[in-house]
């Protein structure tokens, strides 16, 4: 292009820039209250992303049972996931769904105070800049992208038209790479910025006293308009908005919180009685009639020297057992219930495998991708891994599995099965 001609078309551009520096004109804005948020997201980011990997993990890999299944060099380390203690799976997705949305009013909060640099003029200043846009575009799309689908996979609401799993699992990743970059570029900076103000001065800093920080290349405003909060203020409010989050989430977990969670997609009320707590999947939902489940309902147990076939009074005659654990979904709600039932390991015996490496379960469900799920030997094992029949002295109800379903200390909630229809125990 002419010289001349790009002199023009850049003079029109700049005269045309809908985002003047004059526009932004909060004297919040600065270095420091972005390093602030930053340290924030620094540490309690890599939380959220690890405990999101151990999902997947957990969700068994190996067994081609993670979605997605084929992840290329973006494989994780195997390892057969633990079954003890039995709320650790509790814990890991508790942790990335809670943690997360209690971000979110940081992440919001983060992306106002560089508003400025993120449409200063010109937009690409060399390509060292050009890169450090392009990772901060990268960045910004990736989490909110991470946030907007985590909340519609929590509601249930599946607008997107895509798999959540696989976006989810890919989406992640970009974040990860575009992370560790802009650490990696800003690290150094943060680190001097912080150390240039007293955090416990810049609480003690009225509204009336608080003044616009020493002129950057973007970031503090050229003509600041008078404060109408302080920092304290801001950070206060960005603080209050992660409570307030916290507490409209955690009634996913802590029960005498439930009437709080309005985050919560599966009613406040899940109904009174033994099998009053949450289900993801109903009964009728998943397909499953009463002809189904009625006195024909048999489970076929395989992989020994010759299959068997109990009907449900044979189950009931075994030798019963009863635990408290915990199931827990990806969604991050969970729950404790008294489960009680056979022993995994005894079926396995009774079939005639008496080591099993693992048992795959398939439920009467016919459609859906988690009506079979595959247990480690360490899942088939375990003392506490029941084929439950009941749940806090009291038969299963249809939602909850009824005749029988898994319940597994640590595993999934989406991979104890339900209604179950046969087991093969494998050597």
């Amino acid at each position: 292009m002419p010289a001349d001609l790009r002199g023009r078309a850049t003079g029109w551009l700049r005269e045309h820039w809908p985002f003047p520096a004059e526009r932004w004109r909060s004297p919040l804005r600065g270095p420091w209250l972005t390093s602030v948020f930053g340290l924030v997201l620094l540490v309690a980011l890599p939380v959220v992303v690890i405990t999101g990997l151990l999902s997947y993990i957990a969700y068994g890999p190996q067994f081609g049972q993670a979605i997605p299944g084929d992840v290329g060099w973006l494989r994780l380390p195997l390892f057969d996931w633990p079954t003890q203690p039995s709320w650790l799976y509790r814990l890991t997705q508790g942790l990335h769904v809670g943690l997360g949305l209690v971000l979110v009013p940081v992440v919001l909060a983060k992306l106002w105070s560089v508003l400025p640099r993120l449409f200063s003029w010109p937009p690409v200043r060399s390509a060292v800049h050009l890169l450090e846009r392009l990772s901060v575009l990268l960045l910004v799309g990736s989490i909110l992208f991470e946030i907007v689908t985590g909340l519609l996979n929590i509601q249930y609401d599946y607008v997107f038209g895509f798999s959540f799993y696989t976006a989810h699992y890919w989406g992640a990743w970009v974040f990860i790479a575009a992370f560790a970059c802009h650490i990696v570029i800003k690290l150094p900076t943060m680190a001097k910025v912080l150390r240039s103000r007293s955090l416990r001065a810049e609480l003690r800093t009225s509204r009336a006293d608080t003044r616009p920080e020493p002129a950057d290349d973007g970031l503090v405003a050229v003509e600041p308009a008078p404060a109408t909060l302080s920092r304290r203020g801001a950070l206060g409010v960005v603080t209050g908005g992660s409570v307030l989050v916290g507490l409209l989430t955690a009634g996913q977990t802590i029960d005498w919180l439930r009437p709080l969670a309005l985050l919560l997609p599966r009613g406040l009320d899940p109904g009174d009685g033994p099998n009053g707590f949450p289900v993801n999947r109903t009964a009728t939902a998943a397909g499953i009639t009463d002809a189904d489940t009625g006195p024909g309902w048999t489970l076929l147990l395989s992989g020994g020297p010759t299959p068997l076939t109990l009907d449900r009074d044979r189950l009931a005659a075994m030798p019963q057992h009863t635990a408290t654990l915990p199931i827990a979904c990806v969604e991050g709600w969970s729950t404790t219930q008294d489960w009680t039932g056979i022993r995994l390991r005894d079926l396995a015996t009774l079939a005639g495998v008496a080591n099993p490496t693992s048992a795959h379960v398939r439920s009467l469900e016919r459609d859906g991708g988690f009506n079979s799920a595959t247990l480690q030997g360490n899942q088939v094992t375990h003392p506490d891994a029941l084929l439950a029949l009941r749940v806090n002295g009291a038969d299963l109800s249809p939602d909850h599995g009824y005749p029988a379903r898994v319940i597994v200390p640590a595993l999934p909630g989406v991979h104890n099965t339900k209604w179950v229809r046969s087991i093969e125990f494998r050597r």
